[in-house]
């Protein structure tokens, strides 16, 4: 191969690095990184390709790339905090932290029943624009008067962007901050990780470029000729305010605009090393730093949903406790107990409570169902730990 792969590995790891080396074989345009630690020490370091093809501007140790869904995991961790700190209640009502959550019928909507994808909110009834999912306080508004899609306790359906809203808004009513600057004040800044939720301008310029797959591109276009109302379809594009693949040469989440709005549900930007450290410090002290008690963890990961969505949908399927994605025949991690978030494309973040692993996988490279990268790296890891 002519892929030049950068960094370290622990002895004895070497096969994880080879599984790493095998995700670009015939992916010439694809830029990722790779970072694992253990007991809050790094134990391997990756990083190879390119992080823009167009000027071929390499990948660095530090590039930052959209992460997607791994955002999702990152807010849980915020909600988990406050629960932990006993500033917030899985089983209270939204309403009892955002009053206008109240309106029509949810206001039994609990804030667990929210961050397990079942509060009805998956997509929205009306068609939103790029305009209106940067604005904040719009489009929370919209959500909290929205009716909910079905029935409550009928079952979940994702909420693949619309959860960090509803869940950045209840950290927001709680904490008096932005989702993005509460991340920042209780995650990034301790640990020094190259992390955001809302993009800053003196950060745009290092951000990994978007490419998607043809598999990828034909999936959505499949989606997208089925009869209306197509409600997973309206999760991911909102109305017309993203294209289905998330990306475009320039738009979507390839937009220095949409990058630089605080997205909590698909829009954080994380660096691989950032990605493993931030899972990291969540069961093991790094840098110091240790944000969730293991009772905490115990209690987040508690199976909320499963199996066949409201809308239906083809095995196999992912596992949710509070906002966390669980170990599932969908999303593979080191075994049961391993709680996380993967996102779009490809993109991997991760904890390990019994063995104390924090790990992160990040690709500008977007791939569909055929993708196998980041399950080949975790199945090479899996034994040697």
């Amino acid at each position: 191969m002519s892929i030049v792969v950068n960094g370290i590995v622990a002895p004895g790891f070497e096969p994880v690095a080879q599984a790493f080396e095998q995700a670009f074989e015939g992916r010439p345009a694809m830029g990722a990184a790779l970072h694992v630690r253990q007991h809050g020490e790094t134990i391997i370091n990756l990083w190879a390709g390119v992080a823009d093809a167009r000027d071929n501007r390499a990948w660095t140790e530090r590039t930052p790339s959209v992460v997607f869904s791994c955002t999702k995991g990152l807010v849980s961790i915020l909600a988990a905090r406050l629960v932990q700190e006993g500033r917030l209640d899985y089983a209270a009502p939204v309403a009892r932290y955002w009053p206008e959550f109240a309106m029509a019928g949810k206001d039994r909507v609990t804030v667990g029943q929210a961050l397990a994808h079942q509060a009805g909110l998956s997509a929205p009834r009306l068609d939103l624009t790029e305009d209106d999912i940067v604005d904040w306080d719009r489009v929370v508004a919209i959500l909290a008067a929205q009716e909910p899609l079905w029935p409550l306790g009928t079952g979940y359906a994702y909420h693949a962007i619309t959860h960090g809203w509803v869940a950045g808004e209840i950290i927001r009513r709680v904490t008096g901050q932005s989702v993005g600057a509460y991340f920042r004040d209780l995650v990034t800044a301790p640990l020094g990780a190259d992390a955001w939720i809302g993009l800053p301008e003196a950060q745009a310029a290092t951000c990994a470029h978007l490419a998607v797959s043809p598999p990828l591109i034909q999936l959505w276009a499949d989606e997208a000729a089925k009869p209306a109302p197509n409600w997973p379809y309206k999760a991911m594009t909102l109305g017309s305010a993203l294209p289905a693949d998330l990306v475009t040469e320039d738009g979507g989440f390839n937009s220095p605009r949409i990058r630089a709005a605080e997205i909590p549900g698909a829009g954080g930007v994380a660096s691989a090393r950032a990605l493993a450290t931030m899972w990291s410090a969540t069961v093991a002290p790094t840098h110091g730093v240790r944000l969730l008690e293991d009772t905490t963890i115990a209690q987040a990961t508690q199976t909320q949903s499963q199996g066949v969505s409201v809308f239906g949908g083809e095995p196999p399927f992912s596992r949710w406790g509070f906002g966390f994605q669980l170990d599932s025949e969908a999303r593979r991690y080191l075994g049961d107990g391993c709680f996380g978030h993967d996102g779009a494309g490809g993109q991997v973040g991760f904890a390990d409570p019994q063995r104390r692993i924090g790990f992160g996988f990040v690709t500008n490279w977007m791939m569909g169902p055929e993708d196998q990268r980041a399950t080949r790296i975790i199945d090479a890891l899996r034994p040697l730990v």
